[in-house]
C-alpha cells in the first residue's frame, strides 16, 4: 500500500483541526481530503468575493472615479439589438 505522501504532500495541522476534518468529513460522507479541497475553494471564493467588495467601495470613494463608471454603465444599458423582447 502507497504511503500518503505517494498521493500528495503531507501537511501538518493541530490535533484538534485534525478531528474537525474528520467530523466534517463523516458528516458529509467524504474524504478528509474532500474536505479540505471543498473548503479550500470556499475559502478562496470568499477572498476573491471580500478583494471584488474592496474595489468596488475605493471605486465608490472617488467621486471622479464612480461617475465615470456610471457614465460607462449607462452607456452600455441600452436595448441589445438582438430582436428578442424583453422580459
Amino acid at each position: 500500500m502507497p504511503t500518503p505522501a505517494a498521493h500528495g504532500r503531507t501537511v501538518r495541522v493541530s490535533d484538534e483541526t485534525h478531528a474537525l476534518i474528520g467530523e466534517l468529513a463523516e458528516q458529509a460522507g467524504a474524504s478528509m481530503q474532500e474536505v479540505i479541497g471543498q473548503a479550500l475553494e470556499a475559502f478562496r471564493r470568499q477572498r476573491f468575493f471580500d478583494e471584488l467588495n474592496a474595489a468596488y467601495a475605493a471605486l465608490r470613494a472617488d467621486p471622479d472615479a464612480w461617475a465615470e463608471e456610471e457614465a460607462e454603465r449607462a452607456a452600455l444599458d441600452g436595448p441589445l439589438m438582438d430582436g428578442l423582447p424583453e422580459g
